[in-house]
């Protein structure tokens, strides 16, 4: 398996990144490489699926279905995708803390995703090759939540 993880600090309240990290029709407007949401159950919920529409490799895009397996309210989310060839069995986590800040509260977020890569060594190649860019996307991710928090005040 292979496991990629970035943190970064959101200059937001805790509460409102969970809203919107919980309102899987939203995930276009944040997760870098989500082009859009096929269809939604609204607030994420244990066994309850979404589906998006997602650039991949150039012009190319493709479809997942993700399904909710874990919630821990305002501290962890975990679901599972399909639709990543060649990866497979993947695993998406959101793990949050509260940070004390001068400013105020401010967000700890982790953004890990674990997969088992296809294609056995030429698919581990590819892979060592796509995570800088992976973990690029998680923290734009990580940037356009914070920015769109911010911009619903």
């Amino acid at each position: 398996m292979t496991e990629v993880t970035e943190t970064a600090i959101l200059a937001v309240p805790l509460e409102r990144v969970w809203q919107v990290i919980s309102a899987t029709d939203r995930y276009a407007e944040w997760v870098d490489g989500v082009l859009e949401v096929t269809d939604h159950h609204g607030t994420a919920a244990i066994g309850a699926s979404y589906s998006e529409r997602n650039r991949t490799l150039g012009p190319l895009t493709t479809r997942s279905v993700w399904t909710v397996r874990e919630i821990e309210p305002r501290r962890r989310r975990v679901d599972t995708g399909v639709g990543f060839a060649p990866m497979h069995d993947m695993t998406n986590i959101f793990e949050f803390r509260t940070v004390p800040h001068a400013d105020g509260e401010h967000t700890e977020m982790t953004y890990t995703v674990r997969y088992r890569p296809g294609l056995g060594p030429i698919g581990r190649l590819i892979d060592t090759l796509q995570q800088p860019g992976l973990r690029q996307r998680f923290q734009q991710s990580m940037r356009n939540l914070e920015g769109l928090v911010t911009a619903e005040g």
